[in-house]
């Protein structure tokens, strides 16, 4: 198996949800060691983001990432993602190994650019149907978001700076995430905001180790 090199550079597109979750419900995807940051009383910020990196891309993948909480750890803040799916080996190698992030293949329906599907053997982890907002048209240039991530080698905490590029724009979507999916406890709910993100530009960054011992708790099946 090989992959290339952190960093990452990956072009495409992709839509991001976003969802105020209960703390106490956060906290049975993310290790204790970590502090889950409330934005409103008893809430967190969650997002399901879904991405096509296509041509020109370092590697060419479809991927689902699932955030149950923004977390603070020192003077560190930043998303903890608990589960991320791809459609490429050599990026669930890479995930795991360069950035400690516990990637799994599933496979990937775009539909006509108003449904994307995730399924794992058999298995729906989630739908996304969406339709662009009558009333709404992408930024005509490109904004610029950056934020640290958090992923785990053994039991190194790691952090690494994500940097996204895209027009922006905004969709009506519904979000539908089957029982026994694995992270359906999280209990997301509907999205609040859902952000269309055309040509989209991700730098996933070198990673650093915050040199502590962190304990992984099992996700909620």
């Amino acid at each position: 198996m090989t992959y290339p090199p952190a960093p990452w550079r990956l072009k495409g597109y992709g839509i991001q949800t976003l969802h105020w979750v209960d703390v106490t419900q956060a906290a049975a995807f993310v290790p204790s060691e970590l502090e889950i940051v409330s934005f409103l009383p008893g809430k967190t910020l969650a997002g399901i983001y879904v991405s096509a990196y296509e041509a020109d891309s370092l590697l060419q993948y479809n991927e689902l990432i699932v955030v149950p909480a923004v977390v603070r750890y020192q003077k560190h803040m930043g998303a903890w993602i608990s589960h991320i799916y791809v459609d490429n080996e050599d990026s669930v190698a890479g995930g795991r190994e360069i950035w400690g992030l516990p990637k799994e293949m599933a496979e990937f329906s775009w539909h006509h650019h108003s449904q994307v599907s995730i399924r794992q053997n058999q298995r729906e982890l989630c739908r996304i149907n969406y339709q662009q907002r009558m009333w709404s048209l992408s930024t005509w240039w490109k904004q610029e978001l950056s934020g640290e991530v958090f992923g785990r080698l053994g039991s190194e905490l790691l952090c690494f700076q994500g940097q996204l590029q895209s027009q922006l724009g905004l969709l009506t979507a519904n979000l539908e995430i089957p029982p026994a999916s694995p992270f359906a406890a999280l209990n997301l709910g509907q999205p609040w905001l859902t952000l269309n993100l055309p040509n989209l530009e991700l730098v996933a960054g070198v990673p650093k180790s915050l040199g502590n011992q962190v304990n992984i708790k099992q996700s909620v099946l």
